[in-house]
């Protein structure tokens, strides 16, 4: 699923609808100086339409119920203000 998924992204790019598709990219999140983890996005790109940044996660229904799953969507969202796009 997610070699399809970048494969789509790699069309968008060519077709210039995104920008700087990068895989793999890790989110370290710290608090108060204390490293808690790192998670990692499965694709980061910019949206060329709205000029943000994407952040984009692809998961199963299963996974995106787990709860280590769930605790580090928020702590990304709490610490960095970065909404995971799940797909």
């Amino acid at each position: 699923k997610e070699a399809r998924r970048w494969q789509d992204l790699v069309m968008l790019h060519k077709a210039g609808k995104i920008g700087r598709p990068d895989c793999q990219v890790p989110v370290s999140c710290d608090f108060n100086g204390q490293h808690i983890c790192n998670w990692i996005a499965d694709f980061v790109y910019l949206d060329m339409l709205t000029g943000k940044v994407v952040y984009e996660d692809v998961k199963s229904e299963v996974t995106r119920k787990l709860p280590v799953y769930r605790i580090k969507r928020k702590l990304v969202k709490a610490l960095h203000g970065i909404e995971i796009l799940e797909t």
